[in-house]
Formats: C-alpha cells, sequence, structure tokens
C-alpha cells in the first residue's frame, strides 16, 4: 500500500454521510498508518467509523475503505486499509447514463440524450445543431433525492450517418462538493455494475 499512497498526493475523503464530503493532501505514509491533511473541518467523519478514499496514481483511480485511528484539528491519521481496488486508468469513473435531459443556455434550451457520464464530463446526442463556444447548465439527476448542477463545455462534435449530432465535453462545478458527490457516484455505480 505505501507504493500506492504517496506524501503529497491529494486525496477525497466520503463519510457514511456523502455531504461531508473532504479532500486533502497526503502528509505522511508508514507500514500502518497515513495522515491526510484535510482542507476542510472534518465533521462526518468520526474515529472507528468507515469512509471512502479516492485517489489518482500512476495506475488509475485507486479506491478502498478505513477508518480514521486520530483526528486532531483538520489532520486526520488513517489506518491502511486492508483491501484496494483501481477503478479504471482514467482520471474519473465513466459510467453508461441514458436519460433525456435539458441543456440550458441564455437564450433558450437543448434537448439531449446522455450517453455516458463521468465527474470529468459527459458525451451525448441531439438532434439540434449546439455552438460548440457556449458553455451551457445541466442538472444531471443521479437518484430522486439527489441530483448535480454544473457547467458542460463542449468540446468534441461529430455529425452522425443518420443524422444528429453526438458531442463530448468537460464539466465546470459551482463547488467542489458536487464533483466529489458525481466523482462517488460514478465510483459506486461503476462497481455494481461490475459485480451484477
Amino acid at each position: 500500500m505505501r507504493e500506492l499512497v504517496e506524501k503529497d498526493r491529494h486525496i477525497i475523503v466520503v463519510p457514511a454521510d456523502f455531504k461531508c464530503a473532504n479532500k486533502g493532501t497526503i502528509t505522511n505514509v508508514d507500514s500502518k498508518y497515513f495522515t491526510i491533511e484535510l482542507q476542510y473541518e472534518p465533521k462526518g467523519i468520526m474515529r472507528h467509523n468507515y469512509c471512502e478514499f479516492y485517489t489518482q496514481t500512476n495506475h488509475g483511480t485507486l479506491y478502498f475503505d478505513s477508518y480514521a485511528e486520530t483526528i486532531e484539528g483538520n489532520t486526520i491519521k488513517i489506518v491502511n486499509p486492508a483491501k484496494h481496488r483501481f477503478l479504471q486508468r482514467r482520471q474519473y469513473t465513466r459510467i453508461k447514463f441514458v436519460k433525456d435531459l435539458d441543456l440550458k443556455f441564455d437564450s433558450g434550451v437543448h434537448k439531449i440524450t446522455t450517453l455516458d457520464i463521468s465527474a470529468g464530463g459527459m458525451k451525448f446526442r441531439t438532434s439540434e445543431n449546439v455552438d460548440i463556444e457556449k458553455s451551457y447548465s445541466i442538472t444531471l439527476p443521479l437518484s430522486e433525492k439527489q441530483s448535480v448542477e454544473c457547467m458542460f463545455s463542449p468540446i468534441r462534435i461529430e455529425k452522425n450517418e443518420n443524422g444528429g449530432y453526438t458531442m463530448s465535453g468537460r464539466f465546470e462545478y459551482n463547488n467542489s462538493k458536487d464533483k466529489m458527490t458525481l466523482t462517488q457516484y460514478c465510483a459506486k455505480r461503476s462497481i455494481e455494475i461490475r459485480n451484477k
């Protein structure tokens, strides 16, 4: 585990209450523990209560469960996990996500059908001519109780043989919690799909 969890690497911490998701930097690693300096006050993170951890390594996105042995201010000492897994090699876990949604801009709405999403962006189909130079707002419904609002900037557009367009682009967030929520959602769905 020591070669995977490295000092100065950024890491996302998601406790049972995902609204208390946090992020920080790994400041020390030894044979039993690693220490994180959190960016925000560790609300929702309690000693000996399991949290989910996500960090980007040279091998892909690393995911594991563990718990805090000590909490002192914004510094938490985490027990090295017994198990870990790599979600995939790309920076963000991408999942199939087929929904009919609205891509909103100043003067109107484009009707789109999403194909896949990640915390980094999405791909969708549309029969409408979307201006690749504009930014758009979109609401992603993750469940009946949870959704994420963000901005979408198109990067690539392809004309389909049977008409319409396939576009892909990146998300920009109003706050880091929305990004963490979508990161966690995609990671969990990826694991669920793989275990079916």
